[in-house]
């Protein structure tokens, strides 16, 4: 550790990383407001109660991402180091190319760089090498069919693309993504209603490098499960190009204002109808529950309901911990007020007063 380690500048924010669920979110959501706002930062015991505590790949890649394109000092950026402090500079649009150099998400690691590049001084491309299709985190299609479809409805305007699909623990997927400065102008304020219907449920079961058999069976448990849920279910067959080998099965449920996906990764060992069976009951508990927002898009959303003007709020068919402590870092940065009603693991509502950032 270099000298200035210990020093702490008087507008830092310190955060605790074992703060409610003590997982990567909080540095991601750290790492993006941080940058945005212009705000140093500390964290300690980063997932202190994981594990494997501290840093791993993913994380660490976002943290050297953002200190790219923020021009940032960044101190304990190692794998396994439990505290890092981020001392920002300003935000620059422009091309990039980030390797996480494992099986981590890009998908995360680009959900953490889009707040900061809406607000660059130009627009910026981004090429982002890892897992595509992971467990435990949300896949590719999830980001451009659920998640980016949001965004745009704030006339936030972002293209992303895949080239290669990336499976554990092989990784080596890549995706892009055109990221639109945003200028001057706050984000408008977000409502979602409180009913959900679903007209559609459209998806792809897929497989790389094994027989496409698998991916018909993932497909068929999948259709045998959601019978009777809605007259237009669609599943495409496909196999994909990656490095190695893997499979998956997203769902999207189609229906108004409301977005939900759903997916399940297969691994060695595992039947695809299973893969097939866990995305259509995920969906389904999604229907029966009250809620318009699935509980994926709703942690990943209410950074933006808090930058926005004015008072917004979702309701979700479950509470979850990481939307809790999503929630409680973005105060530390924004300071500004929320409100959630309902239980941990139950259906619930969020209701959020807005910064109105520029």
């Amino acid at each position: 550790m270099n000298a200035g380690w210990e020093s702490k500048r008087c507008d830092m924010v310190e955060i605790d990383g074992s703060l409610g669920e003590g997982g990567g979110q909080i540095i991601r959501t750290s790492l993006s407001l941080s940058a945005l706002t212009n705000t140093p930062f500390l964290i300690a015991n980063i997932r202190s109660r994981r594990p494997k505590p501290g840093l791993r790949a993913q994380h660490l890649s976002a943290a050297r991402a953002m200190q790219e394109i923020a021009g940032a000092h960044l101190e304990g950026d190692e794998i396994g180091s439990e505290k890092i402090i981020f001392e920002p500079g300003a935000v620059r649009g422009g091309i990039f190319r980030f390797d996480i150099g494992t099986a981590g998400a890009t998908s995360l690691v680009l959900e953490a760089l889009l707040p900061p590049l809406l607000y660059a001084d130009s627009g910026s491309r981004i090429s982002l090498r890892g897992g595509t299709h992971v467990p435990i985190s949300p896949p590719f299609h999830f980001i451009r069919d659920v998640f980016l479809p949001f965004l745009s409805e704030l006339s936030i305007q972002v293209k992303t693309s895949i080239k290669t699909y990336g499976f554990y623990p092989k990784g080596g997927g890549e995706i892009e993504a055109e990221v639109a400065a945003l200028g001057a102008r706050p984000l408008d304020r977000v409502e979602f209603p409180e009913n959900k219907a679903i007209w559609a449920v459209r998806g792809i079961s897929a497989v790389a490098n094994l027989p496409l058999s698998i991916a018909e069976r993932q497909k068929q448990a999948a259709l045998a499960a959601l019978k009777g849920l809605t007259p237009t279910i669609e599943v495409d067959t496909r196999s994909v190009s990656s490095p190695g080998t893997g499979t998956f099965l997203f769902l999207k449920a189609e229906g108004g204002a409301c977005r939900a996906g759903f997916s399940s990764i297969g691994v060695r060992g595992k039947r695809a109808e299973t893969v097939g069976s866990e995305a259509a009951s995920a969906l389904l508990e999604y229907w029966r529950r009250p809620g318009c927002v699935d509980p994926l898009l709703a942690d990943q959303i209410v950074i933006y309901m808090a930058l926005s003007r004015g008072r917004s709020s979702l309701t979700t068919t479950a509470i979850t911990p990481h939307l809790l402590t999503n929630l409680a870092v973005i105060e530390k940065f924004l300071h500004n007020g929320y409100h959630v009603e309902g239980q941990t693991g139950s259906p619930g509502k969020v209701t959020i007063d807005g910064v109105g950032f520029t």
